[in-house]
């Protein structure tokens, strides 16, 4: 598989796989650990942490091949304690499993809406089990690469939003356009603070920026820290402090402290006061 193509705003999935890889060897001490990214009905095996030949290197899984192939059929994990020998798998692939020496094995799935989009592999090279402080470990990695690419997909589908939007620049933005691009904001904001990849939230702020014409922004405006910018945003949607609340990993009353700071810094009575001065002064889109 080539290396990753660049593109605007989404890293290289590549990459998430590799830091993942480096975190888990680090934490479960398991000799042999590697990944791949799903593509349709088949991965591609190309990050690896332990290994010491090429014999697994760009190997491609389809559905159903093997315990990887097998793992993305069910969309489960499946383990063997002796590939070899196990009669729970086909052997498509052995050559490449014997040139790496490998015995005991144990494919991880990594699900984003109930799809597997990319199989993280843990070995050893001798017929002992892997452990189930490892799985565990595995299954932690697997559910923090899902929200990884659960943020990079909804960021993908922000984007083409605004991009269409940005088609009608020339002319007059109806209402719809406007609410898109309000909407667009408060998520794009959102996620620059889940994300784990510092570079995606530096571009994600900066996309957010655009939104609202920062450049143009009184020198005098008041200055609201990045969860009150999170905060008022989520408000501007029109959402109670219950909905930003479970939008923003908050408690409501968290929400309602944030609310009131807010208003105190903008001078205004209310929160629809709070959002029309916050417009006004192009701190919201």
């Amino acid at each position: 598989m080539s290396e990753c193509e660049p593109q605007v705003y989404r890293p290289c999935d590549r990459e998430l796989l590799k830091g993942a890889l480096r975190e888990l060897a680090g934490q479960s001490g398991i000799g042999v650990i590697f990944a791949g990214l799903v593509d349709r009905s088949q991965l591609t095996i190309t990050e690896f942490v332990g290994t010491t030949t090429h014999g697994l290197r760009n190997l491609v899984v389809q559905t159903g091949e093997g315990i990887g192939g097998r793992a993305l059929l069910q969309a489960r994990p499946v383990g063997v304690s002796d590939y070899f020998n196990s009669d729970r798998i086909t052997h498509q692939h052995d050559r490449a499993v014997r040139i790496e020496g490998l015995r005991a094995m144990v494919a991880l799935p990594v699900l984003v809406g109930g799809q597997p989009r990319s199989m993280l592999y843990a070995a050893t090279r001798d017929s002992a089990s892997i452990g189930e402080r490892s799985i565990d470990l595995l299954t932690a990695g697997a559910s923090l690469i899902s929200r990884e690419l659960l943020i990079r997909d909804e960021v993908d589908n922000r984007v083409s939003i605004l991009r269409v939007v940005d088609q009608h620049a020339t002319e007059p933005l109806d209402r719809d356009l406007i609410e898109i691009v309000r909407i667009a904001h408060a998520e794009l904001l959102s996620m620059a603070r889940l994300t784990t990849d510092p570079a995606l939230s530096l571009r994600l702020l900066a996309v957010t920026q655009q939104l609202v014409g920062s450049s143009s922004v009184p020198a005098d405006a008041p200055r609201l820290t990045p969860r009150e910018s999170d905060v008022l945003a989520q408000v501007a949607l029109g959402c109670s402090y219950a909905e930003v609340g479970r939008r923003l990993a908050l408690r409501p009353v968290t929400v309602k402290g944030y609310m009131q700071t807010i208003m105190s810094k903008l001078h205004a009575h209310s929160r629809t006061e709070a959002v029309q001065v916050a417009r006004r002064l192009r701190l919201l889109p």
